[in-house]
């Protein structure tokens, strides 16, 4: 008897080592990732992971390095440059989490793109070794609302979701990017200043025409 107790306790001591602090799961069949800690799930968010030819692997890792300004030396091929912004490094073969355009279909080159203000939170709330736990397998297309609900208290039983992109425009994704919004203004500014410039060129080029052709129409009338 007391050694079936003994068996009970261990096995108890295990479950709770396992659900004690910090974890991150990445369910590709949802391609949608979870926060937990202590066992309990505290928020949730839509992710895009790799496309065919560039599948996330499968498997337990840990968050092996944070940059919340990463730079990647790999994609695109083959000098890099990519921002990769709030990155939580999961391989050492180029596979990280990181604040990216998500839409409702795996988009990656391997890496797992969270989107805009789930990025944020996971940066900040995992640490360094925490494991991840990636599982499933990604669909051709996942069903998603172009707008989400306001975001729900892990508390209520359900998962928090975090986050305000949720459609398929890369331009609305980059708008909604802290820093992003003001680079895009400034780039429709040079566009339109631009264009203001090329339309005074033009003017300018259609008074000369005509004040060449107002200055020839006497010499051609005496020349007839």
């Amino acid at each position: 008897m007391s050694r079936i107790i003994s068996v009970f306790v261990v096995v108890l001591l295990s479950v709770t080592l396992l659900q004690a602090g910090k974890k991150i799961v990445v369910d590709l069949s949802k391609q949608e990732a979870y926060a937990y800690e202590d066992g309990r799930l505290l928020f949730s968010g839509w992710v895009s992971t790799g496309k065919p030819g560039h599948r996330t692997p499968t498997g337990h890792f840990r968050v092996l390095e944070k940059d919340i300004d990463h730079v990647s030396s790999r994609y695109p091929e083959p000098n890099g440059g990519a921002e990769m912004h709030y990155m939580l490094r999961v391989t050492g073969y180029g596979v990280a989490m990181h604040l990216g355009y998500v839409p409702n279909y795996p988009a990656s080159h391997g890496c797992i793109r969270m989107e805009n203000g789930f990025a944020q939170k996971m940066y900040y709330w995992a640490d360094v070794g925490t494991p991840i736990i990636i599982r499933g397998y990604p669909p051709r297309r996942v069903d998603r609302p172009i707008s989400r609900n306001a975001p729900r208290m892990a508390s209520s039983g359900r998962s928090s979701r975090t986050g305000s992109y949720g459609g398929n425009d890369p331009l609305k994704f980059l708008s909604s990017v802290p820093g992003k919004r003001e680079s895009l203004d400034i780039k429709r500014a040079k566009k339109k200043k631009e264009a203001l410039k090329n339309r005074a060129k033009q003017r300018k080029k259609r008074q000369l025409t005509d004040n060449d052709r107002k200055a020839t129409t006497p010499l051609d009338a005496l020349k007839g």
